[in-house]
């Protein structure tokens, strides 16, 4: 790709699990170049899978630190070798998997501030991390400290409301607590504490770079109502010195410089580019999707995630809560459900011959509202609530062990939109006239599902066919931050045109107050098996 040096354009990149993906847009958001390296593949020396390590007993999961540099090395010479012009750069930004966090060791900042030209970040780098290989997502090892944290702040729910989720183990707080305890001289060499996306942001500035209030929602240790670090938190988590080496939480869309020289030596970056703050992987998809206030973003895949844009949040056991990516004095929660695709596909296997087709017949055989049928399928332990197995229940709440296969078919699509509407509703998402649900993901190609979506939902469904949603939020919070942010021009503004969403699915209204009717009777069942089984709710 090859640009006249008077077109401007905003340069986003995606730290993500398995790879580090970069997308340029121009000043209209068009994209005009994206690539990506892959660190399984495209690095083998370091023995990853999945862009991870896992141990022997499956609970400790790390990624090497220096992987990571060196990835972004191969990114921008791959990027100059397709003939990129950094020099029309105006802005970059980026995101990182949520809960990673890295471990700057004592006098990292003055080689990150010196950094020479002719010698690749990663040569520079290598000796700069104290903890070299780093917790990340999928690191379930830290029950213990969850547990030390919960019972400190007053339970699960106290926590919750305070920071927005109870404590979960892949949460950075109770990694670091773990590092605190158990790695007391690594832990006491680090300089800085930073998010994987604030990392990249290190990289870039050439200077320690904060954490910005929309990841630094994901860690436990933040007010999420004050977006600044509870005293309490980081003294339980990581002793005295822990907020001296997280440094400050600044808003989402900040501007915290210009870029290093050693972009502009190298690369070519014009000295006026400047350094946006970047967040992570789930809010940064949020700006991709374009989400705004509203609507609720679904994706729908392997595992279902419900995207939420809220104004006054209720923070439950349930979902996490976070600062809004993009209009910093609101929240974003995000809830995810491990019984997804495979679950439709399950039941469509099992009563449709493994065709979508009949399916689509069979679902046409009952009405809307299933005759009072309702049906919960956790193949797999669930998250949202952490319940198993499957309960079907007749019109009357009678638990039955079967049901025919049409209405089979019905339950299943009725009640994982059931679940997703009524967990939505809990975290304080209210439906209204102006709600809509952007669809996205592999299933949302099924008319038949979007339709139950809809009505269930009493609200329109539009699809979208996004690729890369989190780079290309990235580079829309590029030119954000480069506007000034939210407090100088709205994101609506910004991103207004940048995408042609489809109306898919305009709701029956003559359904709608049945499933109201539904969606209180589910919670309230739902609610009876997660007390059967003694999960939180």
């Amino acid at each position: 790709m090859s640009s006249p040096k008077t077109k401007r354009t905003f340069l986003g990149f995606d730290f993500s699990t398995q790879q580090v993906k970069a997308m340029v847009i121009d000043d209209a958001l068009k994209v005009v170049y994206e690539t990506h390296i892959k660190f399984d593949t495209d690095l083998p020396e370091f023995r990853t899978h999945g862009g991870v390590h896992v141990t022997e007993d499956n609970v400790t999961v790390t990624a090497p630190t220096i992987m990571w540099v060196k990835t972004l090395d191969m990114l921008l010479e791959k990027m100059k070798k397709d003939g990129v012009d950094f020099s029309t750069v105006a802005a970059l930004s980026g995101s990182g998997q949520q809960h990673g966090s890295v471990y700057w060791k004592t006098g990292a900042r003055r080689v990150l501030s010196t950094l020479q030209p002719n010698h690749t970040l990663a040569e520079q780098l290598k000796d700069c991390f104290s903890i070299p290989d780093s917790p990340v997502w999928m690191d379930s090892s830290t029950t213990e400290q969850c547990r030390q944290l919960e019972k400190a702040l007053g339970g699960p729910q106290a926590l919750a409301d305070l920071t927005g989720a109870k404590a979960f183990e892949r949460y950075t707080g109770n990694q670091i607590a773990k590092i605190y305890q158990t790695n007391r001289g690594g832990y006491d060499n680090t300089e800085r504490i930073s998010l994987v996306s604030s990392f990249g942001a290190c990289l870039f500035l050439g200077d320690y770079a904060p954490i910005d209030s929309s990841d630094g929602s994901g860690m436990n240790l933040m007010n999420i109502r004050t977006r600044v670090w509870d005293p309490d938190c980081l003294k339980i988590c990581g002793g005295e010195t822990l907020e001296k080496k997280l440094g400050q939480i600044v808003p989402s869309l900040t501007n915290v410089g210009p870029i290093s020289s050693y972009f502009v030596d190298r690369y070519g970056f014009s000295p006026d580019c400047r350094v946006i703050v970047f967040t992570g992987d789930n809010p940064a998809s949020l700006a991709g999707m374009t989400l705004t206030q509203g609507a609720i973003g679904v994706t729908l895949g392997t595992s279902d995630c419900v995207f939420l844009w809220l104004v006054e949040p209720k923070p439950n056991t349930q979902g996490v809560i976070f600062s809004n990516p993009v209009q910093t004095s609101d929240y974003m929660a995000l809830l995810c459900f491990k019984n997804g695709s495979l679950t439709r596909e399950g039941i469509r296997d099992k009563c449709a011959d493994g065709s979508w087709e009949k399916f689509d017949q069979l679902l046409e055989l009952t009405p809307k509202g299933n005759n009072g049928n309702i049906g919960m399928y956790f193949d797999v332990q669930e998250i949202t609530p952490s319940i198993s197995g499957v309960h079907r229940f007749t019109a009357d709440n009678q638990k039955v062990s079967s049901f025919s296969d049409a209405i089979e078919v019905r339950a299943v699509l009725e009640g994982q939109f059931l679940s997703r509407r009524t967990h939505a509703e809990n975290l304080g998402f209210a439906l209204g006239p102006s709600s809509k649900i952007l669809a996205t993901g592999g299933a949302s190609v099924n008319k038949s599902f979007l339709q139950v979506i809809a009505d269930v939902f009493a609200s329109p469904v539009y699809t979208l066919d996004v690729a890369n949603s989190t780079c290309l939020g990235a580079a829309y919070m590029a030119k954000h931050g480069w506007l000034g942010g939210d407090k100088v021009v709205s994101f609506d503004e910004v991103v207004k045109g940048a995408l042609d969403y489809v109306l898919a699915a305009e709701p029956d209204t003559s359904v709608t107050e049945m499933y109201n009717t539904m969606a209180d009777r589910y919670r309230r069942l739902e609610q009876q098996i997660a007390k059967e089984q003694g999960a939180d709710y």
